[in-house]
């Protein structure tokens, strides 16, 4: 993992270093709790507490696992995200039909679904427990963990609206509702919502359109590792085409990896520097 950089407890809105660091903490999510506890000391955080449970086949996953950790002025939620092998059948599984959305708003991915209900309790109650001083909350996540965190923010929003997160920054973030409910959010998260996307990562393409789409404000990051705000249809499908294989899920792939939380971590810094 890249060097950790310390996070500004007290940032707010948008920026490519706030971005940055909360791409390291969903490279965190990857470690043991030890590790984690450890790092949180370093960023300045006084609490930690970790959110998992286990799943029993026919589950495609065999865990949901998460962070929260806060101070004084800040609360970050961080979702751990999984192989691209094992999301790639979660993506391309077309027999499972929607599930409703928060407060009845649209559909939502049964998956991303059911493995966000097995922590959301635990981590709503933290935040309530938590956030006693008014702390900015932030909900992160790479690959499978953007997703949650994407649908956290989602039904914090529209259910939880007093307890509305800051700011939701995803990395590799696949597709996880219909219109409908992106609509809602895109309205909720205005200015609040960062999806990152690193050129020709396979899995921001999945599940197909048009089922499901993305929500708004894109941050794409180009073949030279520039972050870009928007990315013109035809500038883009060139750029992309620099770099594909002929199996976007292979091993050496673009598209894999592209995928890695790493590779993101790398094209951050460099446009950091």
């Amino acid at each position: 993992m890249t060097a950790p950089v310390a996070l500004d407890h007290r940032a707010s809105g948008y920026s490519l270093r706030h971005a940055y660091c909360l791409a390291q903490a969903c490279a965190l999510a990857y470690k043991d709790r030890s590790t984690i506890e450890q790092q949180a000391a370093k960023w300045g955080f006084g609490r930690v507490r970790h959110h998992e449970t286990r799943f029993t086949p026919p589950f495609p996953l065999q865990d949901t696992q998460a962070y929260t950790l806060a101070s004084d002025h800040m609360i970050i939620t961080a979702f751990r995200g999984t192989e691209p092998n094992q999301i790639k059948d979660w993506l391309t599984d077309g027999t499972t039909p929607p599930r409703r959305g928060p407060d009845g708003t649209g559909h939502v991915h049964h998956g991303f679904a059911e493995a966000l209900d097995s922590i959301y309790p635990e981590v709503m109650a933290t935040l309530e427990e938590w956030r006693t001083n008014s702390q900015s909350v932030w909900f992160t996540g790479h690959s499978l963990g953007g997703a949650l965190a994407m649908l956290a923010g989602a039904w914090m929003y529209l259910e939880e609206p007093r307890l509305a997160a800051d700011g939701v920054y995803t990395f590799g973030q696949p597709r996880t509702c219909d219109p409908t409910l992106a609509a809602a959010y895109n309205k909720g998260y205005k200015d609040r919502m960062y999806r990152f996307v690193n050129n020709n990562d396979v899995v921001p393409q999945l599940p197909p359109e048009p089922v499901y789409t993305h929500v708004n404000a894109l941050r794409y990051i180009d073949s030279h590792g520039r972050v870009r705000e928007s990315m013109p249809l035809v500038g883009g499908l060139a750029d992309r085409a620099s770099g594909l294989t002929a199996d976007l899920f292979a091993p050496a792939g673009d598209g894999v990896r592209d995928h890695f939380i790493d590779s993101y971590l790398k094209v951050l810094e460099k446009n950091l520097n």
